[in-house]
């Protein structure tokens, strides 16, 4: 079956597109609890990486690919703002960190919410 578009609506109410943002609104959940139970960070995206195949052609593709990023960068970030920190410089990482993986949540959760891909996305 072909897909449309990305981030058009013709796709929306396609199965694979519904069972996909139930998917994609339960991992930014896991996100945002991520903040305060580590443990939940993890399993989210696991999931993506474990649903990615379903998504995939459709407009909530970008919301995985946009989800697993958020993970890597802010894990890469933590890591460096962890080891830093007795310079006192990682703190300001570690919270710089928090802030962005808080504003990745929360855009991609609007935006899902919206229907809306994350970005161009080429298929």
């Amino acid at each position: 079956m072909p897909r449309t578009t990305p981030g058009t609506m013709d796709d929306t109410f396609d199965e694979t597109a519904v069972a996909g943002k139930k998917i994609a609104g339960i991992v930014y959940a896991l996100q945002a609890i991520g903040l305060f139970i580590g443990i939940t960070y993890i399993i989210a995206v696991i999931i993506d990486y474990v649903k990615a195949s379903d998504v995939r052609g459709t407009w909530i593709e970008s919301h995985f690919r946009w989800q697993i990023r958020t993970f890597w960068f802010s894990l890469l970030w933590a890591v460096i703002g962890a080891l830093t920190y007795i310079l006192i410089i990682g703190y300001f990482i570690l919270m710089a960190d928090a802030i962005w993986v808080i504003y990745r949540i929360v855009k991609g959760a609007f935006y899902l919410k919206d229907n809306r891909a994350m970005y161009g996305l080429e298929i």
